[in-house]
């Protein structure tokens, strides 16, 4: 085991279970608009927020499994994280038509690593806002740069042409979900 999983009392089987709740939920997010588009007469950005919905279901598992917060917190952080969802799109698609005369690889690049960076910061913002939530942003830092990171898979997705599929969803949810747990966990055992 680890410093850093022995710090936060998390046990290596936890953090699998974790990374492969994120896995699943990553790779339903890219089939889920396909469904989506199906039900008609729902605005555009409620439709991005119901793509989220199978990793703020694992959010809302998390907070409730990892942390002392009631039962109105999970769903909360579970509706921050639809929230973050549609953000970090918003943000990849403005930075995306920003760079419009740049490289396509170029421009998913940066588009990825906003719309991680966004999403991260919208969910560590709103879950950290929550009764049991780390009120310390150092806290917060090791998932920022995870999210951040991963979200520079979108440039992969774009260049293998990946549209019911993705590299981008699985490792982001996979990684974000378990620097999360590590997080609630760690202000649990303090």
């Amino acid at each position: 085991m680890t410093p850093a999983i022995a710090s936060t009392g998390i046990s290596g089987n936890n953090l699998l279970m974790v990374a492969a709740g994120g896995l699943v939920s990553g790779i339903l997010t890219p089939l889920l608009p396909t469904l989506i588009d199906h039900v008609v007469g729902l605005p555009g950005q409620f439709r991005i927020s119901l793509i989220a919905v199978p990793f703020a279901v694992l959010v809302f598992i998390l907070v409730r499994r990892f942390s002392v917060n009631p039962l109105w917190a999970g769903m909360l952080a579970a509706v921050v994280t639809m929230v973050a969802f549609v953000s970090a799109v918003n943000a990849a698609i403005f930075i995306e038509g920003q760079t419009a005369g740049a490289a396509a690889v170029m421009r998913y690049l940066l588009a990825g690593l906003t719309g991680g960076l966004v999403g991260t910061a919208v969910m560590a913002l709103g879950i950290g806002l929550l009764p049991a939530g780390p009120r310390a942003a150092a806290a917060w830092w090791p998932m920022l740069i995870t999210g951040t990171l991963a979200g520079t898979l979108l440039a992969v997705d774009n260049a293998l042409g990946l549209d019911n599929t993705s590299f981008l969803y699985p490792v982001w949810q996979a990684a974000v979900a378990v620097r999360l747990s590590m997080v609630l966990r760690r202000i649990q055992s303090f």
